[in-house]
């Protein structure tokens, strides 16, 4: 049986969890910049290159992700979301990025694997790609609208490469997150497709928007529901909304989203806002409270954390969601639904 169908079987069981944040528990270990460099004798300083940990101190990465299976979640991510060519040349390290994705991609597999064997239960991993630190709907430069750092084949490319080695490592999806330029999800959805067409099976996608103002546009100007027609053509196996906010805000842009996509629907938001130093405080039943009114709903078939989310947040997610009845996934009447900035549907 399919990834893919695998997963969807489990969901028609019970609303999934997914994992939390990766960068907050890294920091919590207050590592040297010794510890992100390792011996891999790279020309910069690694500090804050959290990717690079799969390599030299993969024994944190490991630590992290099974505190989150203990805390209940069906759903790994690798810790890969600045894994790409892009965004390693700011450490100097762009030709470790097939390394970065194996290992972490390895990590995540083995101990999702072990979790499996102990309960027969079903633990899956998402290959996490993150929208890398340039953008290809927006110009950098104010004097020079039309002018972009980097172009759409190019982009395809870096992501195709990250993701076949996500592959490689034993991932189950390749998760495209915290979109914030849609035509950049769109150069993750065409490297998938085509290392689809190189592998000879499906490569089943995830893909998250994030909002960057309550309004509920991304940075692209999309809404969630253009967001959706833009890229519904992928049957991508989830589709949601992570990062951006906490829960609260999120709360009328997941009834959207719950109420027009013919996917399964995974919310991963921030452990509420950011105080005035940059932390979260937001308490795990908190969190938990806010997420599991969309489950008692019926609007989420997957549940998770983004950042400041910890095991303890994921733990209470878990507890809170044990119950409820996962989303029915609706059947929109067939019609021609196209996206600019805003959503347009062709009366029949």
């Amino acid at each position: 049986m399919s990834a893919r169908q695998r997963f969807l079987d489990a969901a028609t069981k019970r609303v999934l969890i997914f994992d939390g944040a990766f960068g907050t528990q890294i920091q919590n270990r207050r590592l040297s910049e010794a510890d992100y460099a390792g011996d891999l004798g790279l020309s910069a300083d690694q500090k804050g290159n959290n990717d690079i940990l799969a390599l030299t101190r993969p024994d944190v990465i490991g630590d992290i992700t099974r505190a989150y299976l203990d805390a209940g979640s069906d759903v790994v991510s690798t810790n890969t979301f600045s894994a790409n060519r892009i965004s390693q040349a700011d450490y100097a390290a762009e030709g470790l990025v097939a390394d970065i994705n194996i290992a972490s991609g390895r990590i995540a597999r083995e101990l999702a694997d072990e979790y499996a064997a102990k309960d027969g239960k079903p633990r899956f991993v998402a290959g996490a790609i993150g929208p890398t630190n340039k953008t290809l709907s927006l110009s950098p430069d104010v004097e020079d609208p039309g002018y972009r750092e980097i172009d759409f084949d190019e982009l395809v490319a870096v992501y195709k490469e990250q993701a076949a080695a996500l592959f490689e490592g034993g991932v189950d999806f390749i998760l495209i997150e915290t979109v914030f330029d849609t035509l950049n999800a769109k150069a993750g959805i065409m490297a998938v497709k085509q290392l689809e067409r190189d592998l000879g099976y499906e490569v089943p996608v995830m893909i998250s928007m994030t909002l960057t103002d309550l309004s509920g546009r991304n940075l692209s100007g999309h809404t969630v529901e253009a967001f959706w027609y833009a890229v519904r053509h992928a049957r991508p196996l989830t589709i949601g909304l992570n990062c951006s906010f906490g829960a609260e805000q999120l709360r009328p842009h997941v009834k959207v989203l719950s109420q027009i996509a013919d996917t399964l629907l995974m919310i991963y938001p921030n452990a509420g806002l950011p105080n005035e130093l940059g932390e979260y405080d937001e308490a795990p039943e908190t969190t938990a409270g806010l997420v599991a009114d969309w489950a008692d709903h019926g609007q989420v078939n997957i549940l998770g954390g983004c950042c400041g989310s910890t095991p303890e947040h994921i733990a209470a997610i878990a507890r809170a969601v044990a119950k409820a009845e996962p989303r029915s996934v609706p059947s929109p009447a067939p019609a021609m639904r196209l996206a600019g900035l805003e959503p347009f549907t062709v009366a029949a």
